[in-house]
């Protein structure tokens, strides 16, 4: 195949005609230009010019080799002919990674608030509504479920001598691995499904992947990846367990291939979310408003119906089906076998529902406090609907959901912040304050006095204000820290 020149590749830089330069080789774009997710406006922006380096950081290796049909994939460029542009940065670019380059050394790290900080220095924020809800989550830990320790409980413990045995929290052996549907976790808690790890860095979602498979704790893929299914479970350790969090596609289709290629490539479980048929209103988001090519996910690649000028949240949900109800249950049951575990149940009612429909879990939650305002948070919850059935945060605050009838606890956030702040690094940092000697689990299980995850019972904990909304609160400095709050319209400087 001959070699394209640079020059010849110029002379193609309008929406007429449209070719573009990735891991030097030419791409005819032009008719994919209206059915990019992130609008015309980005790829325009490098017609006739080499676009590796604003492709690279929000696209797998492989996309456009992919998602392109060959006739348009148009050969080499003459690498003698490419005339090399220096990248201009940007002021705010430039003042990002002076932060970036000041971040506390990672020793220094000691709880999860630590990576909130750095991530908030370095990446923007953005939330839901008037946020009353997702401080409400924080607050039923902090303020209305108390734990009640048991020091007096007697262990018995390995030696190198045989065994001895003491009062926990002295010399004590505590266990808190566990089983999630039937799989071994290293931890009571899993990777929940958060998206767009390109966002935060470069390699996105893989450091959520190794990390987790280094240290055997489940990771959710998210369907709003932005790196892409498969090469996330390519980065994966052979036997790691992954579940997969799903956005039902309007066209089922499309939903019927990914859940069964999902469950081809070994995923064990799959996460159906249903408490998001009407995105929540993210005043963040609106307010940060313009998407680019960062802000779309994977699986829009093609979708021309993505709306770019509410923010990322919006653009990102596009696709989904409001339509989805209890009569599709049996639909997803017809096509896979892997366990089924619907996502954002918040009421003993749906709890019953899921159970009479033979689904293997509930996960409790209000979607991170970005969808209802006001509604209740996923401890309280917990507490009704647990009363009712045998139902499946930070280290003391998933001790605590634990004991009150929750089989593990997804993370989201903490584990996102921890990867935008240090990469895989960080992800593997967030596991050592949850688990290593001295630190957050350990720590907490001693001091509750219990050995093993079994032993979490509801006589530890003190559940009995969790109802009360009302009260004195302890004052949460660190999460007061790291909080930003809701802005109001600002009015424009002066030129």
């Amino acid at each position: 195949m001959s070699l394209i020149s640079a020059q010849t590749v110029a002379k193609h830089a309008s929406p007429e005609s449209c070719w573009i330069i990735v891991h030097g080789y030419v791409y005819d774009v032009t008719e994919f230009l209206p059915e990019h997710p992130g609008g015309s406006k980005i790829i325009l922006k490098y017609a006739g010019k080499d676009a590796t380096e604003a492709y690279d950081p929000i696209h797998p290796p492989d996309a456009i080799t992919t998602h392109l049909p060959k006739h348009k994939h148009l050969g080499p460029v003459d690498p003698n002919t490419v005339v090399k542009v220096e990248k201009v940065l940007s002021e705010e670019e430039k003042k990002r990674q002076e932060l970036v380059a000041a971040r506390p050394p990672i020793d220094e790290i000691v709880n999860l608030h630590d990576f909130e900080a750095v991530a908030k220095a370095i990446l923007p924020l953005k939330h839901g509504h008037d946020e009353i809800t997702i401080r409400e989550n924080r607050a039923a830990y902090q303020r209305k479920v108390a734990s009640f320790p048991r020091y007096a409980v007697t262990i018995s413990i390995s030696t190198e001598s045989g065994f001895a045995r003491g009062f926990c929290g002295m010399f004590s052996v505590v266990n808190w691995s566990t089983t999630i549907l039937g799989h071994k976790s290293s931890l009571p808690v899993y990777i929940s499904a958060t998206a767009l790890g390109k966002l935060g860095h470069p390699d996105g979602e893989l450091n959520l992947t190794r990390a987790a498979g280094k240290h055997g704790v489940i990771q959710m893929i998210p369907t709003l990846a932005s790196c892409s299914f498969d090469e996330i479970v390519n980065a994966a350790v052979p036997g790691q367990t992954l579940f997969l969090q799903l956005y039902v596609n309007r066209d089922r289709e499309i939903t019927k291939r990914y859940v069964r290629h999902a469950e081809e490539r070994g995923v064990k479980a799959l996460f159906i979310t249903v408490d998001a048929p009407q995105l929540g209103r993210r005043e963040k988001d609106m307010r940060m408003k313009f998407v680019d090519e960062s802000g779309v996910a994977k699986v829009q690649e093609g979708d021309n119906g993505v709306k770019k000028d509410e923010g990322v949240a919006r653009a990102i949900s596009s696709f989904i089906d409001p339509s989805l109800s209890w009569k599709d249950i049996p639909w997803f049951k017809s096509i896979t076998n892997m366990h089924i575990v619907l996502k954002g149940v918040a009421t003993p009612e749906d709890a019953l529902m899921a159970y009479d429909y033979g689904l293997a879990g509930i996960v409790l939650s209000n979607h991170g406090g970005r969808q209802l305002d006001t509604a209740r948070s996923g401890v309280e919850n917990l507490i009704d609907i647990s009363s009712w059935m045998e139902v499946s945060g930070a280290p003391a605050t998933s001790l605590k959901a634990i004991a009150l009838g929750a089989s593990a606890v997804g993370v989201g956030r903490a584990f996102m912040y921890s990867f935008c702040a240090y990469g895989q690094e960080g992800v593997e940092k967030a596991f050592q304050i949850f688990r290593v000697t001295r630190t957050e689990l350990e720590m907490n299980m001693r001091l509750i006095g219990v050995r093993s995850m079994d032993e979490l019972t509801p006589d530890l904990v003190d559940a009995s204000g969790l109802h009360a909304h009302v009260g004195v609160t302890p004052a949460d400095n660190l999460y007061n820290t790291t909080y930003q709050p809701l802005a109001l319209a600002q009015f424009r400087s002066k030129l």
